[in-house]
């Protein structure tokens, strides 16, 4: 097996040239980064991460840790964090939670022992003694969707009490004069800021009660199960805010199933802006910018694991309308 030894001597570099190529780290020309490439490629040589880690070098690896795979959105942000990761040399470990935070604390462990360089959190269900734990281990951490006082954790979220207003004004401007409201998780803040952002939009209004609110998990199924409640509550409700796209699909197959005609009877609009454009018809939400997200959070890791002091501790991204079919009558 070839080691960076044989790279350096090859190549005419020294071993400190090679190790700077690899690490991306300091200045190596392109002449030699042309010949160092070639070099490589030529030996067939994998720098060994274990060795590199015990010498305290970083093993160019991160964690990122997510509650469910099958939600559409963690899929993107992941795609979005890969492709920010790579361009700086580092490999994404994935890790599903289930919502599960002894799940979670496996992971946490498991990312301890692979001395990983840094972590991503977006879950539902993280405790602040896992992310103590972590710090006591010098691994920069950047949360998502999610807030802890601390000054060393870097959290990303977006406007969701905003959003959830948005939502249910423009169910308003679009003629809807009793609106629903499925919301997520209490346990989960971003659901929980939803849920106050349609409250504040409706209360004071004529029509508005406590009972329009049906209480849901984020699912598909979830969303089914809480229409079909509501619509048994109150037959006539003319509009639906869903806290997330999931639960709005769902939403749309209880209606559908019921007879009722979306938009035409029942306006629905969901959270996330997720890509879910083979439903009929397409559905209304509240956007958030997913890409962004994740670069940004990806971004904010390599500044932690480099030291940087100019870091942003709180971000908060906006969230934009997208009308679509399931809420506008004449599209």
């Amino acid at each position: 097996m070839a080691t960076i030894k044989d790279v350096s001597k090859l190549a005419g570099v020294s071993v400190a040239t090679v190790s700077r190529y690899l690490n991306k780290n300091g200045y190596v020309s392109k002449d030699a980064a042309d010949t160092i490439a070639a070099v490589i490629e030529k030996l067939n040589y994998r720098p060994n991460t274990i060795a590199r880690s015990l010498a305290g070098m970083k093993t160019a690896t991160v964690g990122l840790m997510v509650p469910d795979i099958l939600n559409p959105f963690f899929p993107e942000l992941a795609r979005a964090i890969e492709d920010a990761a790579n361009d700086y040399g580092y490999t994404v470990m994935l890790c599903n939670t289930d919502n599960d935070s002894i799940k979670e604390q496996k992971y946490i462990d498991t990312l301890l022992h692979k001395q990983i360089d840094g972590i991503i959190i977006s879950s539902y269900t993280i405790k602040p003694e896992h992310l103590t734990q972590l710090q006591k281990n010098s691994i920069p951490v950047v949360l998502m969707d999610n807030v802890f006082s601390s000054d060393s954790v870097v959290s990303l979220t977006v406007e969701n009490r905003r959003g959830g207003e948005l939502a249910v004004e423009h169910l308003l401007t679009q003629g809807c004069s009793k609106i629903a409201h499925i919301c997520g998780p209490l346990s989960i803040t971003s659901s929980r800021e939803r849920t106050n952002g349609y409250e504040n939009a409706s209360r004071g209004t004529d029509w508005f009660s406590p009972s329009l609110i049906g209480y849901s998990d984020f699912t598909v199924k979830g969303g089914y199960t809480a229409m079909r409640e509501l619509l048994a509550l109150h037959p006539n409700l003319d509009g639906v805010f869903a806290s997330n796209d999931l639960m709005a699909a769902g939403a749309l197959r209880a209606l559908q199933e019921a007879g009722k005609n979306v938009p035409r009877d029942v306006k629905v609009i969901g959270f996330d802006g997720i890509g879910l454009e083979m439903m009929t018809p397409e559905l209304s939400t509240i956007a958030q910018p997913i890409y962004e997200l994740g670069k940004t959070a990806m971004d904010s890791l390599i500044g932690l694991i480099r030291q940087e002091t100019d870091i942003v501790t709180d971000q908060t991204f906006p969230v934009t309308l997208v009308a679509k079919q399931s809420t506008m009558t004449h599209n």
